[in-house]
């Protein structure tokens, strides 16, 4: 709790980054959405666009919080010192996630107010209880790839890592244009991808319509790969700076 409370007064004491994970996911909806009535008039159609956009919500928070930020983290004088304490990379880790995890409910707060004022998005408490355990899974896998890409990088290249990462994941995975407009061959190559597949389970979750039955495997798949990763770059980072 001491990891998460220093590190989320660290963030909020730079308002523009809290600003900025609240608003283009927020905008993205008041813009892209709202104005389409054929959507935004569309109970099911409404609600899964929140959901879209509530994933990449989590996805930007997952990656710049745990990319961009753990290799700034990495470049502080205090970080060497932390990693010598006894109660080891743990506690720190631990907090880290508390702390993305709330930054991620900010981003998803102003986006469900967009919706539930200007369109006719709609949940029972059901589908919304199962929502937020399902979004905390699908971020999983962004978590540890953001901690793979902060522990592998300088700050100077992970921002710029991070942002070709996250944008063509989220074009593809239909997270701002729904997979129905895709084109065959991008449908196809969209389901292999970790983004699809937490949208299409997401929006499973709020809208009752069915998932392919390759997003669970493929999100898992990818979540193990981006977990050996994240191992492996710790690990590296860790022989590479206290040997």
């Amino acid at each position: 709790m001491l990891h998460a409370r220093y590190q989320f007064l660290e963030t909020v004491r730079v308002p523009i980054a809290v600003i900025g994970n609240m608003l283009f996911p927020a905008l993205a909806m008041f813009f892209f959405v709202v104005p389409q009535e054929s959507v935004a008039g569309n109970p099911v159609a409404a609600t899964a666009a929140v959901g879209q956009l509530g994933m990449f919500a989590v996805m930007s928070t997952c990656l710049f919080t745990y990319g961009a930020g753990v290799s700034e983290d990495r470049q502080q004088p205090f970080d060497p010192f932390l990693r010598t304490l006894p109660a080891g990379a743990g506690p720190r880790m631990a907090g880290r996630v508390a702390n993305g995890a709330a930054f991620a409910l900010l981003g998803l707060l102003p986006l469900a107010l967009i919706g539930w004022l200007f369109t006719d998005a709609t949940v029972t408490v059901t589908q919304f209880l199962t929502s937020v355990l399902v979004i905390a899974a699908v971020a999983l896998p962004f978590l540890l790839l953001g901690m793979a890409i902060g522990y592998s990088l300088s700050a100077k290249a992970a921002l710029p890592v991070v942002q070709v990462v996250l944008f063509p994941l989220a074009f593809a995975g239909g997270l701002f244009m729904p997979p129905e407009a895709f084109p065959g061959w991008l449908d196809t190559l969209s389901k292999a991808l970790p983004s699809r597949a937490g949208r299409d389970l997401l929006v499973q979750s709020l809208t009752g319509s069915e998932a392919p039955p390759t997003a669970l495997p493929v999100l898992v798949a990818w979540g193990v790969a981006f977990a050996a990763l994240a191992v492996w770059a710790y690990r590296r980072d860790e022989g590479r700076r206290f040997r």
